[in-house]
């Protein structure tokens, strides 16, 4: 039995911005076809559980003009919709949303917001959807975060020696000091 990752959504008059998140997704797989049909798969976990998703998007989006990008902790889209506006939620139909599908906060813009229509994307890699089919996602994953945290965690221990090699002479010389009974 599959699983479902959170999903965090905001949106631009002109584009849908998807967030998948799922640490250390391997095997990750996204198509994405015109008339708004969106689907995901991948495996996590210690366990290699299977997480698979659908959704029926609002509207028709342009294939060729969405990206993608897919990071260690989580998967990234930015879709282009067809006819510029804003819609009323993610997911066509009546139907109450799934709990897995949050508004993504960090990026909403109200529809009436005069703010910057573009989202800084911080230099982000992304391919495009277009010829991707459903397995187009088959490159690794980049593991420059790995790096950063072990890293950090070198440095990390090397402070923690440096701490208590200062503790162990520190109570040396206080030994010394002391006057002997």
């Amino acid at each position: 039995m599959s699983r479902h990752p959170e999903v965090k959504w905001a949106q631009r008059v002109d584009k849908v911005y998807i967030t998948i998140q799922l640490p250390d997704a391997k095997d990750a797989k996204v198509n994405l076809e015109p008339d708004g049909i969106f689907t995901f798969s991948a495996t996590a976990g210690a366990e290699k559980n299977l997480y698979e998703l659908k959704m029926d998007l609002y509207d028709k989006v342009n294939v060729e003009g969405s990206k993608i990008n897919t990071g260690v902790r989580s998967i990234f889209c930015v879709v282009e919709k067809v006819e510029k506006g804003w819609w009323k939620k993610l997911l066509r139909g009546d139907e109450k949303t799934p709990h897995y599908v949050k508004v993504d906060w960090d990026k909403w813009v109200d529809e009436d917001d005069d703010g910057p229509g573009e989202l800084d994307l911080g230099g982000m890699d992304f391919s495009n959807f277009g010829g991707m089919g459903g397995d187009g996602m088959d490159d690794d994953l980049d593991d420059s975060d790995d790096e950063e945290e072990e890293a950090e965690k070198t440095d990390n221990a090397k402070k923690v020696r440096d701490v208590q090699q200062t503790e162990e002479a520190s109570s040396e010389a206080k030994m010394e000091a002391a006057p002997s009974t």
